[in-house]
């Protein structure tokens, strides 16, 4: 038997110690033969298995025998990482001693190339490669690669070893022997200052927080024993905070620093640093930096900081969004001035840009350390605050003004400053483009799409093509329609049984599309039946769906298309499409459909039933007399029935309630259950769409809804509410081209609008939803106080967030919607204010003060009877603080 026999039957067997202990025993000669052998090998090993399936299992064997005969270092770092060896799903390889062992017979010059390969291909902290990388670098003691992830990797390494109590079983023993204790690591020296400046660390090290049982601890323990490295440490923290991030990147770093827990004197040699991080850095870097400078300032037993380094670092606190850290500067300036009244020359500047912040009582706080200060203050600063008292609201500006002078306050009127910008005007709809005209156009199209302008395009263009000339248009879709048919009706597949022992003979199963849920799948059966392709005469009638589980939309979107399917069949292809839409909206001009008509009954055809129905649907609400006359005129039963819709018998809007299901035994959420109710009109898909509750359903091509009800952009939203949800990924079905074609429709808005609208501007990241209410704001036909309490029932039954709905509506008032938004929280608010004994909701004072600001803005009048009682309560918190400005405003007297 040959050696490369010997070790084929070894890999076959998966016996990768035997592979490595009958590999030290080659001599050159049969190296080369298991060498030369060994790749081909792979390809025997995956006709063995499916194309989608790896040799995970065949891993470690492959890895060792490839260690062990190839002959460069280039040749083996590509092969201990192929691809094939692994799924995302396959653990960390367990082998980095046994591939050590193999290695060591080596030259090591060889060994220092290998590590140096291997490092540079590791992508992540997390690599599969990164255990036996780490250990080849300790081993051969060569300068490490500057490489940013071989130091994320090393950290999270360092990270995992197990603490003392657990080194009793052998396999941590083991671990141990591969990645020394962190005191006694070669790499220390290295990695550490790196750890600073290498970036992946930070995220692989986000949920270190054990300061004894973790990394933090092995740092912490090493800054003890050690006060130069504790030095180096701290430095390192300020170097890497410098260096800046997202907050995931530097909360290791952020816990590091504070596990050390620096006194006075080991910060002020970098105090310069610390202030430059209070303007810009994350809020939790910032909060610490603060902590530590107001340590350093004589205030918790440090030397001071120099006056102009102390007016520095107050303009980048108060200049900061986070109201915890504006209070706290503006604490910290209070207390300083307290202890240096000589200070308050220096305080308006900070104070002036407080006067700007969004938050009233930031903005109250202020103006308070302003008063307190104010006999201490010089010209020049007084000077300072009269000219920042316009950014005040009127109340406070009066209180100011009382004080420092200046020029007095308006009693009432818009907020000083607020120039409302002009809201959008909408273009008007477009002309629809034409049908598709060829095949060549047709199949490209031939995907599943949400482009639902694109498919009524290529369905009009593929019924007219076949009832023109239905030969031709066959011969032209023949050579396109392999690999679809097969994804259609399925195909034969050699199943066959993964064995060392050979390939046996295995069988014959079909598996294809057990159902046609898309659309595009229709037009191709319908080209299948056209081309004569199709197993069987009315094999399709296998693929319908299960209809009890379609939402309305969907189900007439699939009987537009199975009909095709059939007509095609049944060789009763009309000339033309009656739905195709004249216009981007997707109506559907009444002379147009007349016209259509009229080529229908000419042709002595019979139109499609449900591209009848929907043709219907897309009539404009406006009548035009000149078409209905015409319709008149028609003979057929189809004709007759477009004529007395088109005469004014066509469907009323229908009326909505808006309720909500709730989720049994507490588990689950609540979610929208609409209900619609309309006179029946006798055509059974109209009907279907227009009464009743709808199901909630798989939400597939959403795009096309709004377009199948452009007349009754109500009805279209109904169905849409049903999809305000996140899928498996945490994105909103619903997106905003799917609102923003329903804003484009006609027919009133109500409550299912409403509900839509607030479920997106209540979903972060979503600004294209404040855009949305703009426009519809400047058609007026926004249903503002809709909005308002459909959004308190998103936030009532925990749907939505408060403060994300907060920030787009606050959005939307600032760029010219004020007024709408003011009607929207004046209605969302008696829904959203606590009773009595209850505790309120998280970004509730953030919401009045917006309905304070907006009132104000558009000098609104009126008490609202919960804002008043709310008002009433003792207490000092920003909730009830903001309830008394709203309160205040409502009912200042006018003039």
């Amino acid at each position: 038997m040959s050696a490369w026999e010997e070790i084929r039957g070894l890999i076959d067997r998966r016996d990768a110690d035997a592979v490595a202990a009958r590999i030290a025993g080659l001599d050159e000669e049969a190296r080369k033969e298991v060498a030369g052998r060994l790749p081909g090998y792979l390809k025997t090993l995956r006709g063995r298995r499916e194309s989608w399936e790896r040799l995970d299992d065949h891993a470690e064997v492959l890895r060792a025998a490839g260690a062990g005969v190839l002959p460069g270092a280039a040749a083996v770092a590509t092969w201990l990482n192929r691809r094939d060896f692994t799924t995302r799903w396959s653990p960390a390889y367990g082998d980095t001693e046994r591939i050590l062992t193999i290695l060591a017979a080596r030259p090591a010059e060889w060994r220092a190339d290998l590590a140096v390969r291997l490092v540079l291909r590791l992508r992540t902290a997390d690599d599969r490669g990164m255990e036996l990388a780490l250990a080849l670098l300790r081993a051969t003691g060569i300068e490490v690669p500057d490489h940013d992830p071989v130091v994320a990797g090393w950290a999270s390494a360092v990270a995992a070893l197990p603490t003392l109590p657990a080194l009793s079983t052998l396999s941590t023993l083991s671990a141990l022997s591969v990645s020394p204790a962190p005191h006694e690591d070669p790499l220390l020296d290295v990695m550490l200052p790196r750890l600073f400046e290498a970036q992946g660390v930070g995220r692989a090290l986000q949920w270190e927080s054990d300061p004894v049982r973790s990394l933090l601890g092995v740092l912490s323990a090493l800054a003890a024993a050690d006060g130069a490295r504790r030095s180096e440490l701290l430095r390192g923290c300020v170097r890497r905070f410098l260096l800046g991030g997202s907050v995931a990147e530097l909360r290791f770093f952020v816990r590091l620093h504070e596990t050390l827990d620096p006194a006075p004197h080991e910060i002020e040699p970098q105090a310069r640093d610390y202030l430059r991080l209070l303007p810009a850095a994350p809020g939790p870097v910032a909060e610490l930096a603060l902590r530590h400078l107001r340590g350093l300032d004589g205030l918790d037993g440090g030397d001071g900081l120099d006056p102009l380094d102390l007016v520095e670092g107050w303009e980048a606190v108060l200049f900061r969004p986070e109201r915890k850290l504006v209070r706290a500067g503006l604490t910290w300036m209070d207390q300083r001035v307290r202890l240096s009244p000589g200070l308050a020359a220096s305080i308006a500047g900070p104070l002036a840009l407080a006067f700007a912040s969004e938050s009233a009582e930031l903005q109250e706080r202020a103006l308070k350390l302003a008063i307190k200060h104010a006999a201490l203050m010089d010209d020049e600063g007084r000077t300072v605050i009269r000219d920042a008292l316009g950014a005040l609201p009127p109340d406070l500006g009066r209180r100011a003004f009382a004080v420092f002078g200046g020029e007095e306050p308006a009693e009432t009127g818009p907020r000083d400053g607020f120039d409302p910008p002009a809201l959008p005007r909408p273009d008007a709809p477009r002309r629809a483009p034409e049908p598709i005209g060829s095949v060549a156009e047709m199949v490209p199209l031939l995907n599943d799409s949400d482009d639902w302008q694109a498919w009524e395009r290529l369905l009009a263009g593929f019924v007219a093509l076949v009832h023109r000339d239905r030969e031709g248009t066959a011969a032209a879709f023949k050579p396109h329609l392999p690999g679809r048919y097969e994804q259609l009706y399925g195909v034969r597949h050699w199943d066959r049984e993964d064995t060392a022992a050979g390939l046996p003979g295995g069988h014959w199963h079909l598996y294809g599309s057990h159902h046609w849920n898309r659309v595009h799948q229709w037009l191709i059966g319908a080209a299948c039946s056209l081309t004569g392709v199709a197993p069987e005469r009315g094999s399709w009638k296998s693929r319908l769906p299960d209809t009890r589980r379609l939402p309305p939309p969907r189900l007439l979107l699939l009987h537009r298309a199975a009909e095709i399917q059939m007509a095609v069949e049944q060789d009763v292809v009309p000339p033309l499409l009656l739905a195709t839409p004249t216009l981007t909206t997707g109506h559907v001009e009444a002379a147009e459909l007349v016209t259509r008509m009229e080529v229908v009954e000419a042709a002595g055809a019979k139109p499609l039933a449900a591209d009848l129905q929907q043709a219907l649907l897309r009539l404009p609400r406006e009548r035009d007399g000149e078409a209905a006359e015409r319709a008149g005129r028609l003979s057929s039963a189809a004709g007759r029935l477009v004529a007395r819709w088109l005469s004014g018998a066509r469907l009323a809007d229908p009326v909505v309630e808006m309720g909500w299901t709730h989720p049994e035994h507490g588990y689950g959420e609540a979610k929208p259950a609409p209900s619609l109710r309309a006179p029946a009109t006798g055509l059974p898909l109209v009907d279907r769409m227009f009464a009743g509750s709808p199901r909630h359903g798989d939400g597939v091509q959403l795009a096309w809804w709004p377009s199948m009800f452009p007349s009754h952009r109500e009805v279209a939203a109904v169905y849409l509410s049903r999809q305000l949800r996140y899928d498996r990924w945490h994105h909103m079905a619903i997106r905003p081209d799917h609102l923003r074609e329903l804003v484009l429709l006609d027919g009133p808005p109500g409550a299912a609008v409403a509900l839509v609208l607030a479920g997106l501007l209540g979903t972060p990241d979503m600004p294209e939803a404040v855009d949305i209410l703009l426009t519809m704001a400047g058609r007026g036909d926004l249903p503002a106080a809709e909005l308002g309490r459909q959004a308190a029932a998103l936030v009532g039954h925990d749907r939505v967030k408060l403060v994300h709905l907060t920030a787009a509506l606050g959005a939307a008032s600032r760029q010219g919607a004020h007024e709408e938004v003011w009607a929207a929280v004046a209605a969302a608010l008696p829904s959203l204010l606590p009773q009595a004994g209850q505790r309120p909701r998280h970004g509730l004072a953030e919401f009045v003060a917006l309905a304070a600001t907006t009132a104000a803005w558009c000098g609104a009048r009126g008490a609202i009877p919960e804002i008043e009682a709310m008002a009433a309560r003792r207490g000092s918190s920003g909730l009830l603080r903001e309830a008394r400005r709203l309160h205040g405003l409502l009912t200042a007297k006018e003039g």
